[in-house]
């Protein structure tokens, strides 16, 4: 089962009350699917400023939070049975999200001596706490410049995905 076809059965699996007229934002790799909801806005009276309005979204993001647990984990149990990953939530306001569970997978890699120095300059100069942050930041570092590229390789991956789902059954 491909991305798009898990992103399609949870779009349909979500009650329709819960997001705006966006679709819930659904990422998948090999351990974990996110859904993440866009909310409605709340309404506030008068003239607010930014503050007050990221209080509102975090509040409603917290009762969305509270109100839906049931039917999330519902929806995750039958999820990660048919899909065998673990399902993570969160939802978004505007430019507001918060992700309510998400894994953390260990990672293994080994690194030669130049790596591991600029692991360590990012250490040495307070933006990461130990080298498991640095790597971690760096990666978010390259996910930033290089999304328009990401996003053609898993275009690409899922074209070869379909593509060899057409082809005979290997089994």
């Amino acid at each position: 089962m491909n991305d798009s076809d898990i992103s399609a059965w949870f779009i349909g699996r979500l009650p329709a009350d819960w997001s705006t007229a966006a679709a819930p934002e659904v990422t998948v790799d090999r351990e974990e699917i996110t859904v993440i909801v866009d909310l409605a806005p709340p309404v506030l009276e008068g003239d607010v400023d930014d503050a007050a309005r990221a209080e509102g979204a975090d509040g409603r993001i917290r009762r969305f939070r509270e109100d839906t647990r049931e039917q999330r984990m519902e929806i995750a149990r039958v999820a990660e049975h048919r899909f065998e990953r673990k399902v993570s939530w969160g939802a978004r306001i505007g430019d507001r999200t918060a992700l309510f569970t998400h894994l953390t997978v260990p990672t293994m890699t080994r690194l030669r001596q130049p790596e591991r120095q600029v692991l360590d300059t990012l250490i040495a100069a307070g933006v990461a706490r130990s080298r498991a942050d640095a790597l971690a930041w760096c990666v978010r570092l390259v996910g930033e410049h290089a999304d328009d590229w990401l996003t053609r390789l898993r275009a690409a991956i899922d074209d070869i995905e379909r593509i060899r789902a057409e082809g005979p059954d290997a089994a």
